[in-house]
């Protein structure tokens, strides 16, 4: 029986373990993969909005000679504070249920079988493993990605990026300088005002000069192994793609979170949670990070998502001393 058995080992999780730890509690951290295993799976060239500083997490500090980190430099850095902290972090093996007993403990199961006793429990599992899907036929093919890596195999081909915020934009602008034809697909009139200011001017030159192809009030209808059909006020036609790359954003783990009893925004997915605690309808179990927001995945970020832990271990240690 642990104290409290934290779900995901990203930033959030992270420090929320190390407030327990600090607190005189044993956290465990399960994670389904490595350490900041989503940070991972980013792109491969990806640079942060944010500064070193705003990432940090357990007083230790984020050192790297320029101004805004890197993903590699990013990486580093929460695998020393989990090396710097001593966390108890169980990696490899995901989350596969979250139950309460007849005596009112957490049972934690993952998907290799292992049971694990809790008297709380947090959920930090962020949104990366669930992203947007446009819904259309042929968004299973082999040709439909939903994540981006890097450029260089899609250098010569025709590829259509889907989306109108950061990480479609700097798909399209990889892609295009690494000797890609891109066409931006998004169904809004323009890009969105969230696009990073100092990305934004460089996406609308290419756009202006032909070097990317753009289509606004455009979606996606179908599709097929070699093209993709657009639908705009003018009908259909059909434009050439050797890859799809469909970008629209990410959703939380509704499956884990609804399965444990937690009530859900019907239009978000926000899971029910108190302001100011962030303990859920169901008792002893807390949520922690971007999944906080459902799909409203602009209200938070690191950032703010690293202070999370502090408000729940606040909580919890009332309780314990209740």
């Amino acid at each position: 029986m642990h104290d409290i058995l934290i779900v995901g080992a990203g930033p959030a999780g992270l420090a929320t373990a190390i407030t327990a730890a600090r607190a005189g509690l044993s956290p465990v951290v399960l994670e389904q993969g490595g350490i900041a295993d989503a940070i991972r799976r980013f792109p491969v060239n990806m640079t942060w909005f944010s500064t070193p500083e705003l990432l940090e997490i357990g007083d230790v500090p984020f050192v790297i000679p320029t101004v805004r980190p890197t993903r590699v430099d990013t990486l580093n850095y929460y695998r020393r504070v989990a090396e710097v902290h001593k966390l108890d972090i169980r990696l490899n093996d995901g989350v596969r249920s979250v139950t309460k007993d007849a005596g009112g403990s957490f049972v934690v199961t993952t998907h290799k079988g292992r049971h694990h006793g809790a008297r709380a429990v947090v959920i930090a599992t962020g949104y990366f493993d669930q992203p947007a899907r446009l819904n259309v036929q042929g968004e299973e093919l082999p040709l439909v990605n939903h994540y981006y890596d890097e450029p260089f195999r899609f250098a010569g081909t025709d590829v259509v990026v889907v989306g109108g915020r950061n990480s479609a934009v700097e798909a399209a602008l990889d892609l295009y300088r690494h000797g890609a034809r891109v066409l931006l697909v998004h169904r809004g009139p323009a890009l969105s005002p969230g696009v990073k200011y100092w990305i934004l001017p460089d996406i609308e030159n290419r756009i202006k000069a032909g070097q990317i192809a753009a289509a606004f009030n455009t979606t996606v209808a179908e599709i097929r192994e070699d093209h993709v059909t657009l639908s705009d006020v003018h009908g259909e036609r059909e434009h050439r793609a050797d890859a799809v790359f469909v970008l629209i954003g990410f959703g939380p783990d509704s499956r884990l979170l609804r399965e444990a009893g937690v009530q859900l925004d019907p239009d978000t997915l926000a899971p029910a949670c108190d302001p100011i605690t962030l303990e859920t309808n169901v008792p002893g179990l807390f949520v922690a990070g971007s999944v906080v927001a459902g799909r409203e995945t602009n209200k938070i970020f690191v950032e703010n998502g690293r202070q999370h832990g502090t408000v729940i271990i606040e909580s919890l240690l009332r309780r314990l001393k209740s």
